[in-house]
């Protein structure tokens, strides 16, 4: 499949409905209990994450699986929420609770996230559309400033 159509598809608002509505409740418990090999659309096409939050009200374990790009070591979220108004649930808990666990292929670690300044984001965009190839489409439909937050893994204290 070319990429065009993979972005075209992944993008449509079926797939859109069926991520939000489906694969968002089962892909973080498939990816973990895979290992990061796969998904519910199959093997991931891109670097995928589950990252897990604690909820900013409700004190619970949040997971979510994102797209991701790795940079030194830390990855790169993007709180698109696929192009909608608001932004997604995870952002929030993200900016009351940094400290989260992100599982990766082979490995899992507690990182703590860190919201990208407006010039580091811009500096990083280019780089996110070229992992993450649907972002251009997910900005076409929000006038909203897409939040971008770098995990960084942190050492556990022994």
């Amino acid at each position: 499949m070319s990429d065009r159509f993979v972005v075209w598809l992944s993008t449509s608002s079926v797939v859109t409905w069926v991520i939000r509505h489906i694969a968002s409740h089962l892909d973080p418990w498939l990816f973990r209990a895979s290992n990061g090999r796969f998904t519910s659309m199959g093997a991931p096409r891109m670097p995928m994450l589950t990252l897990t939050a604690q909820g900013r009200r409700s004190g619970r374990e949040r997971s979510v699986h994102l797209a991701c790009l790795e940079e030194d070591g830390a990855y790169l979220v993007v709180a698109s929420a696929m192009g909608q108004q608001k932004h997604p649930g995870w952002r929030y808990n993200l900016d009351a609770n940094p400290l989260v666990e992100v599982q990766v292929r082979g490995k899992r670690f507690q990182a703590r996230a860190q919201v990208l300044s407006d010039d580091e984001k811009k500096s990083a965009w280019p780089r996110v559309h070229a992992a993450i190839p649907q972002m251009r489409v997910y900005e076409a439909r929000t006038p909203r400033n897409i939040r971008v937050y770098r995990l960084s893994p942190v050492a556990l204290a022994a």
